[in-house]
Order: C-alpha cells, then sequence, then structure tokens
C-alpha cells in the first residue's frame, strides 16, 4: 500500500447503459454490474478490485446515477455509502469527474486522484499498478495525465492520443494532440508511424490541478460545481444538487478540459500494455474470454445441474445464456445468441457493433420495456 500523504483517490465512473451489448444490458441492470469478466466479479467488482494494491476501500469513490445507486452499493460493500456519488441525470463524463475531484479536494487537498471506466477489462493487473504507480508520478508534476495503450492492430472505433517527446528522466511522454475516431486508412498510418496510442479514457492528476484547469477552460461548469461541492456535507445538498446540476453542459472531459489543456502543454501520459480492452460489443467480448477448443465462448456461470448450452458442430459463437432455458446450436459459426428472459438476439459477430441500431429501433417505436 502507498502512503497516506499523496495517496491515490481511486474514482469510478459507473454510467451509461452499454446499448452494444443489449439484450443483457438494459438501461435498468448496465452492462458494468453484471459479470462478463470470466468470474463471478461484475465488471464494477473487477475494477475496484485492480485498484487495491494503490489505495484502500474508503478512499474509493463511485460517481452513478440514481436508477443504480443501491445496485452499486450491495456489490461495493467495503466502499462506504457516502463514497457512492448519485448523479440526479446523466451530464456526460465531465461533469461526474469533476463533482468527485471537487469532493475529494475538500476532503485532501493535496489529493491525486484517477478515474477509472466500470466497464473495463485488464487482464495484467501488475503491471496496470506500475504504470497507474508511473502516471502518479506525472501527476505530482502537476500534469494532467492521461493512460494511452500501445496500439496493437489499426483500432477505428478508439481515439487516439498524438505523443511528442519525454517530459524529464522517467516514461511521461507529452500530449500534443487528442484525435477523433479515425477511418481505417489513418489508423493504420497512426500505427505504423509508432507516435500514437489508443486513448482508454483513465485519467490521474492532481485534484486541484485537474480543478483549476476546468476553472480556466469551463467556468460555468466549474462554478456550479464548486456550489455544489460546498454543499455535500451539509443539509441543503439535495437542494442545491437539484437546482444546478440541470443547468451543467452535458460533455466530456476529453472535449473540455482534455484538448486545450494539451494544447498549452499540460498532458502527458504514460503508455501502457497490460491487457486492456473496454468490451465495447459482444465480438469483442468473446475475443478476450476463453473459448473452447473451436473458438465457442459461454459468457456467464449456468447451473451445473443443468445443460445451459448445448453445441453440436458450431465454430466461433459467442453465446449468452440468462433466461435458465437451454440454448441449443448446431452447424452454425461466428454468431453471437443472446438468451435473456423477454428477448432474444442472433446476430453475425462480426455485426456486433451495430446492435445498439436495435436499440435505438426499439425506442423510436416506443417499446422501452425492452431497454
Amino acid at each position: 500500500m502507498i502512503e497516506q500523504r499523496g495517496a491515490l483517490y481511486g474514482v469510478v465512473l459507473a454510467g451509461g447503459t452499454g446499448t452494444r451489448l443489449w439484450p443483457l444490458s438494459r438501461a435498468g441492470h448496465p452492462k458494468f454490474l453484471h459479470p462478463l469478466t470470466g468470474t463471478d466479479a461484475s465488471l464494477l467488482q473487477a475494477t475496484v478490485d485492480r485498484l487495491d494494491q494503490l489505495t484502500s476501500s474508503d478512499r474509493i469513490f463511485v460517481v452513478t446515477g440514481v436508477a443504480h445507486a443501491a445496485a452499486v452499493s450491495r456489490q461495493l460493500a467495503d466502499v462506504p455509502e457516502e463514497n457512492v456519488l448519485v448523479e440526479p441525470s446523466p451530464r456526460d463524463s465531465c461533469a461526474a469527474i469533476a463533482l468527485a475531484a471537487a469532493v475529494i479536494a475538500r476532503r485532501d487537498p493535496e489529493a491525486i486522484m484517477g478515474s477509472f471506466a466500470s466497464d473495463h477489462l485488464i487482464a495484467d493487473r501488475a503491471q496496470f499498478t506500475e504504470v497507474i504507480k508511473q502516471a502518479m508520478d506525472g501527476a505530482r508534476q502537476g500534469l494532467l495525465m492521461t493512460l494511452g495503450i500501445t496500439p496493437t492492430r489499426p483500432e477505428t472505433g478508439y481515439g487516439y492520443l498524438e505523443c511528442g517527446g519525454a517530459i524529464g528522466d522517467g516514461p511521461v511522454l507529452a500530449v500534443e494532440e487528442f484525435k477523433e475516431k479515425p477511418s481505417y486508412d489513418v489508423a493504420e498510418s497512426y500505427v505504423k508511424s509508432g507516435n500514437y496510442l489508443w486513448n482508454a479514457g483513465m485519467f490521474v492528476w492532481r485534484a486541484d490541478v485537474f480543478l483549476a484547469e476546468l476553472s480556466r477552460q469551463q467556468p460555468q461548469l466549474a462554478a456550479g460545481i464548486s456550489r455544489i461541492a460546498q454543499a455535500w456535507d451539509s443539509p441543503a445538498r439535495e437542494e442545491v444538487l437539484g437546482e444546478v446540476w440541470p443547468t451543467l453542459p452535458r460533455i466530456s472531459v476529453d472535449y473540455a478540459v482534455m484538448e486545450g489543456a494539451a494544447t498549452v502543454g499540460r498532458v502527458g501520459t504514460v503508455p501502457g500494455d497490460f491487457g486492456w480492452n473496454d468490451v465495447g460489443d459482444f465480438h469483442t467480448l468473446g475475443e478476450v474470454l476463453a473459448s473452447d477448443q473451436a473458438g465457442n465462448v459461454v459468457v456467464g456461470h449456468t447451473d451445473e445441474n443443468k445443460p445451459g448450452v448445448l453445441l453440436r458442430e458450431t465454430e466461433g459463437l459467442v453465446v449468452v445464456p440468462t433466461s435458465g432455458r437451454l440454448v441449443a446450436a448446431m452447424g452454425v459459426r461466428d454468431l453471437v445468441i443472446v438468451d435473456t428472459p423477454d428477448a432474444v438476439l442472433v446476430c453475425p459477430r462480426d455485426r456486433a457493433q451495430e446492435v445498439k441500431q436495435l436499440v435505438d429501433q426499439l425506442r423510436d417505436a416506443g417499446e422501452l420495456g425492452y431497454i
């Protein structure tokens, strides 16, 4: 465990509905509450567990919505209930991170905080811990640190970091620019150049440095968050939160703070290679979980007394059985099959990213009970 002074405060963002993982992930029970890790742990629990070498449970904060606060607290019994920060409504990542930063800074003015998504998989916990410690060194120098992932392929689904030279003697590199999700040709050129990293959406910084940069670039958001933080530990919290929160700009932290900070030389990164995956869809999930000899992946644990999945002459399937029924497949390959109590999904693995279009179609049709 690291020393108390300048210790890491871990902030976990538990929001979103994971529409590409429908019908498993729903608005009322989103993907971060599901055990998609190959163990009984949910994605949220795994995220908190991997911070155990960096901080203690009383310095873990979770930002989540009203609908999920009770489930989050149930799953994270060791995290103090007052550390579950509940948003009245989604305002994107900047407001969520800023709220946590402001609450933490009031408790510990010298705090270094790390912000992590609740739905990522990390294969190498030891390497992850080492990279975060390196990022903390950059944060102590006053940099806003973002974790970059060494690209393994030209990926069009991720944003990229354009890296400059080293800052100091360590592994910290300057981030010159944040790049949007590119076309395949552009992604290929990024990977070949060796100057670009995937933007993993994980951040480490001093809370006061981040809040100062927020104030410089987003004064309205910063002023609103400051008002909320001042009332947070008082009887006026709910009243102030209800009044101010809906007025905050709905904007991501990349757009609101990090891109502007990079242009003035205030952002650094540490390249990471710890088996990161953001579990964006069922195809990706099938790539990271253990498969049988034919490449079939069964997600989740089924009752040992019941044959939850029966496969014959199949290859490359991703099967998610959650209804309690037997799911059987024969003579097919490269499919996603998701069986839930009220909805069944079947689609080719190479179209798994399009599943969110089905959710949009259901929403347009007013079938909100299915999403």
